[in-house]
């Protein structure tokens, strides 16, 4: 309100009239409500399972670049893919990781799941989680906003 009172003041010189103008704009910003959400809008509470997060890390050995062998290279395909097929279905929300190098880099995959069993399932089937090339945590996980 302080901020009205001053804008007032240097309408002032303007008359009563321009400042009864002002103060109507200004409450009915104060008032207005916030546009409605686009249909690419989904708010938390709309979302139709838990979600959950689980971050991943490269297993020490393949930090540096001589430390990958075909086999890794294949897992990481398949860790691709098995994510790909889940955003496919549905239930990731998003994947990435960072551009940092391999001992520094982590990824991130948010899905959803019908409870924590199953998103700890879920985690430990991704196939370079299994194979032990790349170390995951879970944690639950609350969107507030989603583009």
């Amino acid at each position: 309100m302080n901020s009205l009172v001053l804008h007032l003041r240097r309408l002032s010189l303007l008359g009563v009239s321009a400042a009864a103008l002002c103060l109507a704009g200004f409450a009915q910003a104060q008032t207005a409500t916030p546009p409605a959400p686009t249909s690419t809008s989904t708010p938390a509470k709309a979302m139709s399972r838990p979600t959950f997060l689980y971050v991943l890390r490269l297993a020490p050995t393949l930090h540096q670049d001589s430390g990958w062998t075909d086999r890794e290279r294949g897992l990481v395909g398949a860790h691709f893919q098995y994510l790909k097929a889940a955003t496919e279905a549905g239930q990731v929300l998003l994947a990435g990781r960072t551009n940092e190098p391999l001992d520094k880099t982590f990824g991130l995959v948010i899905f959803e799941a019908d409870d924590e069993a199953a998103a700890r399932r879920f985690m430990e089937g991704d196939p370079a989680v299994k194979a032990g090339v790349m170390l995951a945590t879970l944690h639950p996980y609350g969107v507030a906003l989603k583009r």
